[in-house]
């Protein structure tokens, strides 16, 4: 309580603005930086990760320091930011003076997608997978250039239960394009149903808690921005590799538009694909002429495992790749 106490009476600071002003910082167009500077805002997407105090909170891509401030009067236990731009340290290190007393800050100059997680939360508590979520909390505004990626790496590490997901369930409030966060959410049917709906669904309870205007950024992005939180599933709605059940879901969704079969034949060779491309939907008691957004998650993973099935009994399909170059006949062959 008294951490509580002491996080929630830092002594008096410049604004973020302010900082931003003092240390003339600016958004780099090619890190895809866009200051988020309203602290209501800020306030609000740190409630919508819950109640984390007393918790261990990384936070993805700080800047300047809006979200982090927010993050501190929330009274974690320990705060790690992680922070690509070295030109924020010094805003970043006022924070970390401010409540050395009341908050354990740890500034990170690093690539998130080379952060060593499991030594960052090194000593934090841990549950048991089928128990609640672990005192462990990600939270960022990612940059839009690296949003989809990370989240696809952190969809496999949660499959695998490395990295953060070591600890437990841990919780994810992240930002993305609001187009990009519709689509995580997008039920069976819906318009921005799309493979990442579907990757998102299969390990993840996933929501998207509220939109911000983009005019609430600076500088002001072309699109409106979605808060989203993610929180793995007790029962993963699929347990096969993360490889395979991606490969299945974009071979698939290649034709969005046409029948599910005509995406899901191309995981095969052409000379096995009238037998094996209708039996793959027999097995997965799902319809071939259902168009991949009119397939359910849980049809999707009865696809991923009869596709297992299938590479077990050809095992020569496993590797098989349509995009490959078809081999060429040698010169000799050729001529005649």
């Amino acid at each position: 309580m008294a951490a509580a106490t002491k996080a929630l009476r830092l002594p008096p600071l410049p604004t973020t603005r302010d900082l931003i002003r003092l240390y003339r910082l600016r958004a780099l167009r090619q890190l895809s930086q866009n200051f988020l500077l309203d602290e209501r805002i800020t306030d609000k997407i740190v409630r919508a990760a819950g109640n984390i105090k007393n918790h261990v909170v990384l936070e993805v891509g700080p800047g300047p320091g809006g979200i982090t401030r927010s993050i501190l009067r929330r009274a974690p236990q320990k705060l790690i930011v992680v922070e690509k731009d070295p030109r924020f340290l010094p805003t970043l290190e006022l924070l970390q003076e401010a409540c050395q007393d009341a908050v354990k800050v740890d500034i990170e100059i690093n690539d998130i997608r080379s952060y060593n997680f499991e030594a960052g939360f090194e000593g934090a508590h841990s549950h048991d997978w089928h128990d609640k979520s672990p005192p462990i909390n990600l939270i960022g505004n990612l940059p839009f250039s690296v949003s989809t990626n990370l989240i696809i790496r952190w969809l496999n590490a949660i499959s695998e239960k490395r990295g953060p997901w070591v600890f437990g369930r841990t919780p994810m409030t992240l930002t993305f394009q609001k187009e990009v966060a519709e689509r995580m959410v997008a039920p069976v049917t819906h318009k921005q149903r799309c493979r990442l709906s579907v990757m998102c669904q299969l390990w993840c309870d996933v929501q998207h808690k509220f939109t911000i205007p983009g005019r609430a950024f600076v500088p002001k992005p072309n699109v409106d921005v979605g808060v989203v939180t993610l929180v793995p599933l007790k029962e993963p709605l699929v347990n096969l590799p993360f490889e395979m059940v991606e490969r299945v879901l974009r071979h698939v969704f290649n034709m969005r538009q046409k029948a599910s079969r005509r995406g899901g034949e191309r995981l095969f060779p052409e000379e096995l694909r009238s037998e094996l491309g209708p039996k793959l939907f027999r097995l997965a008691d799902t319809d071939y002429n259902a168009r991949p957004f009119e397939v359910t998650t849980e049809e999707f993973a009865r696809l991923c495992y009869a596709y297992r099935s299938l590479c077990e009994e050809y095992p020569e399909i496993r590797n098989y790749d349509h995009r490959a170059p078809k081999k060429k006949l040698n010169s000799a062959a050729a001529v005649t």
